[in-house]
């Protein structure tokens, strides 16, 4: 075939060289025409020319603009409107179904309020009362079956009805609830010096109004005025002006009468010897009431007068009791009391100075506080003090002190008290000072002390 040569010579190089078909484009291919200008046959006319896709993941121009064109082709919908009284006729139907539930409701709770009154006035049947009461019995005659034609005097009398039977009314005693005992009181509040400062201005303002009040009305006089060398002039100016020598003999006097109200005022408040007492007496039991503490001291030597009064007269102004167990080797105190008594004998105990020995003063009772020795069953009764309670030597001189201390060997809380007042006691060997601390249940003590 002429035609068929024509075209393999043609689709070798030089210009009208075919492309590889990787390398069209999407576009339709043309018809190649041959060297005498005429197309292809007519089978290719008529014949379509395949599309090739360089890449068949990526969509053609077509198939976008098909795309495009259903996006944009969107139908449009129709208004429509709801009827008039649709959402109101919703509204009271719901209205109604509530109300219907809660008028249910209520009848129903209404019968069973109903079928409990009618349950509870079943249950609940008085029954007539007994022709005799069963306490009335023991005191009716024999086969008696009412109280109707009974005399007083046909009450039976026997020991038994007549103990229980008078005409008297029996009153019991009244208790005081046990637990108000336990209470604690309740405790003030503590206030800063600015609000107690506060306070007081507010109190004394107070007063000063109340008082003007009772002046406005005539009830007091009112007060005269409290004149002063710096004002003297500006209250009394021309009495002043005209004699100055009266008018400050005037000042004078009423400066004087002034302090003299004031002191007065303070010695009228101020407790006597017997009310100071009596409160510090109240104070030591309050103190005591709130617990008790109990210590032991140890003294190396207690020769001196000075030092034994201190510990007694300190002692008892506390109100503390106890012992001093006094020794040739050393001095044991024992003092028990309120914590408040015995913070105090403690910083007493710790100012004694210790170290210091004083002679005697003239006119001193040389007994006070020299106690009395144990009685000893071999020994007889006890003597006066002995010779190492005396603050001098054999030869006249006076006894150093200057290693003495007092040392604190225990202290603790206890239940109730050891010794019911203050004494001190003179043991001259070990065994007779354990014996008499075992009486307390303090013999311990004296074993810790030594140690």
């Amino acid at each position: 075939n002429e035609d068929q040569k024509l075209s393999e010579r043609s689709g070798r190089g030089g210009l009208s060289v075919g492309l590889h078909p990787s390398l069209l484009d999407n576009s339709t291919l043309r018809p190649t025409p041959n060297q005498h200008g005429h197309r292809s046959g007519a089978s290719q006319k008529s014949r379509p020319v395949p599309k090739v896709k360089s890449n068949p993941y990526i969509a053609d121009e077509e198939e976008l603009k098909d795309a495009q064109t259903k996006g944009s082709e969107r139908k449009s919908k129709a208004l429509s409107f709801f009827e008039h009284g649709k959402f109101i006729a919703q509204g009271n139907a719901q209205r109604e179904a509530a109300q219907l539930e809660e008028m249910k409701r209520r009848i129903a709770l209404d019968a069973r309020k109903t079928q409990i009154e009618e349950a509870s006035d079943r249950a609940f049947v008085i029954s007539r009362p007994p022709a005799i009461e069963w306490w009335d019995e023991a005191a009716l005659p024999d086969g008696c079956t009412s109280y109707e034609g009974v005399d007083t005097a046909d009450v039976v009398k026997n020991s038994e009805v007549d103990g229980r039977i008078t005409d008297l009314v029996c009153h019991p005693v009244l208790l005081q609830p046990p637990q108000e005992k336990f209470l604690q009181p309740v405790k003030p509040l503590m206030l800063t010096p600015k609000e107690m400062a506060k306070l007081r201005r507010q109190r004394r303002r107070a007063d000063m109004k109340e008082e003007q009040a009772r002046i406005r009305m005539g009830l007091v006089p009112p007060p005269p005025p409290k004149v002063k060398k710096s004002n003297m002039m500006r209250v009394l100016g021309e009495q002043a002006v005209k004699d100055p020598t009266a008018v400050e003999a005037r000042v004078n006097r009423e400066i004087a009468q002034r302090q003299n109200d004031h002191e007065q005022a303070n010695a009228d408040r101020a407790l006597t010897k017997e009310q100071r007492l009596e409160k510090l007496k109240t104070q030591q039991v309050g103190d005591a009431a709130k617990g008790l503490k109990i210590a032991v001291f140890r003294v190396d030597d207690l020769s001196s007068g000075k030092h034994r009064y201190q510990v007694d007269v300190g002692a008892k102004d506390n109100a503390l009791t106890g012992v001093v167990v006094m020794n040739p080797t050393m001095y044991l105190i024992i003092v028990e009391g309120g914590e408040h008594s015995m913070k105090k004998y403690r910083k007493l105990l710790n100012r004694i100075k210790w170290t210091e020995n004083e002679p005697p003063k003239s006119g001193s009772n040389p007994t006070t506080f020299t106690g009395t020795r144990v009685e000893d069953s071999s020994r007889g009764k006890g003597s006066k003090a002995a010779e190492w309670c005396n603050p001098y030597h054999a030869d006249g001189t006076l006894k150093d002190l200057s290693s003495n201390r007092c040392t604190l060997v225990w202290e603790g809380d206890e239940a109730e008290l050891k010794y019911k007042k203050w004494e001190p006691r003179t043991c001259e060997t070990d065994g007779e000072a354990k014996d008499f601390l075992k009486r307390s249940g303090m013999e311990n003590m004296w074993t810790l002390a030594r140690s």
